[in-house]
């Protein structure tokens, strides 16, 4: 059955998509992703993954630097007339937007099937208390064939809130990232280099979403109790960026604190590698990649009972669910690492064994079983 034509509709992709998407490629080489912004392809994936750039950017990469949280203003209607020539048995669409719209409205004169990708559950994207959203994505739901989420949170919301099937619904990861991509290049700064132990890493935009206000609360908790001796590597930027500044700045905390900013996706493992533990203090994500960066670079994970990947953590095995909106919570946490210096090593094995079976090659098995039953209308055991 390699000879399916399958089609991704991915509105915007990061570099953490490609591994998945290139073992799909090499079960299903027909397979073609759409998208209308497209990072460029990571290391050791050049030539891995097709891409039909949709839109106007003709060199598959949008205008400008890209951040940690890319959005398209507007999404081109020529998707239609490009998925019409390229004629797919099979189309996964990226969430409820209007390219899974267009996927469902015109199924039937393309006659190709859809699998709606629901990377995860959280408050603001589900719309549960929004009426007229949800019964949208009822109807959605109704004309698709299958579904796709990396989290049970998210096969529970396809199922009980939105009435998708359970026989169709498969949770498993399939964003799932690459050190490969994640080590092309490996340099850290040298004062980066000679940071106090442990060292606490936090990756992503700063913005309140991420929930760094109640890191940097846990940071001052710790001042207070006299721990001084460790490092909050903080990696990306943002606009609240000079609010937490002014906020270290003021509290004390800024022999405590390395304000790195934006880092390119390549040079993100060396980072890894130069801290001990990775903390995820989120408000709100639905699932959360950089979960797994962190495990496949061997780091135990401090993660938010907000975060969909938080259900990669076993607590107090590779890592430690907390409430972000509970410093005092993460403050005790993080004085565990502190007083053993040992942990973070401990605790970063098992985060490795954890993504033994969580792999891109497994990721992209699973996608291209879920192709096949809803091609074929096989029997696929439900995850």
């Amino acid at each position: 059955m390699n000879d399916l034509r399958i089609a991704w509709l991915l509105p915007v992709s990061f570099f953490y998509w490609q591994p998945s998407l290139s073992r799909l490629t090499e079960l299903f080489p027909q397979t073609t992703v759409f998208a209308a912004y497209w990072p460029g392809l990571a290391q050791g994936f050049e030539n891995h993954v097709k891409v039909k750039l949709v839109g106007d950017n003709s060199n598959g990469r949008v205008k400008g630097t890209p951040n940690y949280n890319k959005t398209i203003d507007s999404l081109p209607l020529s998707i239609v007339p490009e998925l019409l020539k390229f004629k797919p048995n099979i189309i996964f669409s990226n969430s409820f937007g209007v390219w899974t719209i267009l996927a469902l409205l015109f199924k039937f004169l393309g006659n190709w099937r859809v699998i709606i990708a629901y990377e995860g559950s959280s408050p603001t994207v589900d719309y549960r208390n929004s009426p007229a959203r949800l019964l949208v994505r009822k109807i959605m739901v109704k004309l698709a064939d299958s579904y796709i989420t990396n989290s049970q949170a998210g096969k529970k919301y396809l199922i009980e809130v939105l009435g998708a099937s359970k026989e169709r619904v498969f949770a498993q990861p399939y964003e799932v990232p690459n050190c490969v991509a994640l080590l092309e290049k490996s340099e850290v700064n040298e004062a980066e280099q000679q940071l106090a132990k442990p060292v606490f890493m936090f990756i992503g935009h700063i913005v309140p979403r991420k929930g760094l206000q109640f890191l940097l609360q846990a940071c001052v908790i710790l001042k207070q109790q006299g721990y001084e001796n460790y490092t909050l590597l903080l990696v990306g930027d943002g606009p609240q960026r000079q609010e937490l500044e002014a906020f270290s700045e003021s509290h004390g905390l800024v022999e405590r604190i390395q304000w790195v900013g934006r880092v390119e996706y390549g040079r993100l493992g060396a980072y890894f590698r130069s801290s001990d533990v990775f903390v995820l203090p989120t408000l709100e994500d639905t699932w959360g990649v950089v979960v797994q960066e962190a495990m496949i670079m061997g780091k135990p994970v401090l993660c938010s009972e907000r975060a969909g990947a938080n259900e990669l953590i076993s607590q107090g095995e590779n890592g430690y669910v907390f409430d972000p909106e509970k410093p005092e919570q993460l403050a005790e946490i993080m004085r565990k690492f502190i007083d053993n210096p040992n942990l973070s090593d401990v605790m970063g094995k098992k985060s490795e064994q954890a993504m033994a079976n969580i792999t891109p090659v497994a990721a992209g098995n699973f996608l291209a079983q879920v192709a096949e039953f809803t091609w074929g209308n096989r029997t696929l055991i439900s995850s």
